[in-house]
């Protein structure tokens, strides 16, 4: 099978693995929405990021090392696994001992209450992230997906059970979270048959210090991802302001908020599982060059069309996720949405382009561009948020993802060459801040101005999108 080929089998299998699961988790914002008051999502909303923020750090970036090792034909798939599990292990260790004393610091004090469930959480979420990894690693994406749908699933069970049946707020969901995921892995483990490749006689020194090499730089390039979300949250939480409501609750909206925009994101990550395979795969290819820029064309033009075409009916489209008829604060969701989708857009993008550091194993690159990303949030966070409250936050995250993804436009290029129209990118994204700024402020016949617009993304974009589709077809 070619590379064209591949990607799209594999994308497809993605999909059909992926596409249903994440619209449940989406609906599952009316579940939290409704039982969860906006203090209440604002503590879970802090307890998200910081679970995402902890596990790259002692599981040291297992999601990178894992699938880059794992798809390398010049390693042993057994000592992969088995040194990885060891890492993992070890990483948790240290995790269960650190955790219970964050409750102390003043800005983590949300937790108190809350760090065993998180250390199951993280641990939990890990060990399903080794399985999820090797898996695919493997080339198992049927299984992969089919994992996807039933992990969803049971998530979206034990959600009804402890949040909808018992009240337990947000403890229940952060039960439903640990034990979907040690089914999850009980279910790849064994139908994957992974205990195959495990066994202490596989542990490597020599590689785990290879892996420690290649992810080292990528440990705090994760973590700064995972700063630029929670400091968002965490400037919510505790600035304050005579111009604007801030707190929990805010934070709370502001979490919901971002969910829209995830409609983005899960074509992104579908589409990111396959590439991120293909890219290693292919990375010493002869034609690879050529290969990133067709998809590449591609890929940015469906994503601003389908960001333009997700801010055109941003309103109806809240309105299926956020249930406003316990907690009415949830109507005002929808305006704080479309400059999101836009950072999202950027976020997927910059992902793209992350991948090639993955691939020719400049990691250290991936770094500095994330550093980049993390101090803009920062400091738009801390000028914005006490003057636009909510959207300050947004328009921050948007700043940092665009001036990161030209950083790394311009250097990932350096290391893969392959074509860019600079100026169509900005004239698109032009096109589609003034569509945020229509949806968010609703002028006169500002649901035509968002049909005009749109169509004018469509009909830019969409040749780039044939011109993939007919290389594929006639391959």
């Amino acid at each position: 099978m070619n590379k064209y080929k591949k990607l799209a089998f594999n994308t497809v299998v993605f999909a059909i693995g992926s596409f249903g699961s994440k619209i449940l988790v989406l609906l599952l914002t009316r579940l939290y929405t409704k039982y969860l008051s906006p203090a209440d999502s604002g503590v879970k909303e802090l307890i998200e990021p910081t679970a995402l923020f902890l596990q790259p750090i002692f599981t040291f970036a297992l999601q990178e090392y894992l699938i880059r090792f794992g798809l390398d034909k010049n390693y042993d798939k057994r000592q992969v696994l088995t040194t990885s599990a060891v890492i993992t292990t070890i990483g948790m260790l240290i995790m269960a001992l650190i955790v219970p004393g964050l409750r102390f610091v003043k800005a983590l004090d949300f937790l108190s209450g809350y760090s065993l469930l998180l250390i199951a959480y993280v641990t939990m979420s890990s060990f399903r992230m080794l399985c999820q990894q090797f898996v695919r690693a493997r080339d198992m994406v049927k299984l992969f997906s089919l994992d996807g749908i039933l992990a969803t699933l049971t998530l979206f069970i034990f959600n009804l059970i402890f949040i909808a049946g018992l009240h337990m707020g947000v403890k229940g969901f952060m039960l439903a979270v640990i034990l979907s995921d040690t089914l999850s892995a009980a279910f790849l483990f064994t139908m994957g048959k992974l205990k195959n490749y495990m066994g202490i006689r596989y542990f490597s020194g020599e590689l785990a210090g290879t892996m420690m090499k290649f992810a080292g730089p990528l440990i705090p390039t994760i973590v700064m991802w995972t700063i630029t979300s929670l400091s968002d949250r965490m400037f919510i939480r505790e600035m304050k302001s005579d111009r604007v409501p801030l707190g929990e609750a805010s934070v709370g909206i502001y979490g919901y908020a971002n969910r829209v925009p995830n409609l983005i994101s899960m074509v992104s990550t579908i589409f990111f599982q396959a590439w991120n395979m293909s890219a290693i795969t292919e990375n010493d290819s002869a034609d690879r060059s050529t290969f990133y820029e067709k998809v590449y064309g591609a890929y940015e033009a469906l994503l601003f069309i389908a960001s333009a075409g997700l801010i055109l009916l941003i309103k109806p489209v809240t309105a299926i996720f956020v249930n406003t008829s316990t907690y009415s604060e949830y109507g005002e969701v929808y305006r704080y949405t479309p400059v999101l989708v836009a950072a999202v857009l950027f976020m997927s993008l910059n992902q793209f382009l992350g991948s090639i550091y993955s691939a020719t194993k400049h990691t250290k690159n991936s770094f500095w561009t994330a550093f980049i990303a993390c101090s803009v949030n920062i400091v738009m966070n801390i000028a914005l948020i006490p003057v636009w409250g909510i959207q300050g936050a947004s328009v921050a995250t948007f700043l940092s993802y665009f001036i990161c993804f030209w950083a790394r436009i311009i250097d990932a290029r350096y290391y893969v060459p392959f074509k860019f129209n600079g100026i169509k990118c900005f004239a698109n994204t032009v096109i589609l801040l003034v569509m945020c700024v229509i949806a968010v402020f609703e002028p006169a016949l500002w649901g035509l101005w968002l049909f005009i617009l749109t169509g004018v993304i469509c009909a830019w974009n969409y040749q780039a999108l044939l011109i993939t589709a007919k290389k594929l077809l006639h391959r």
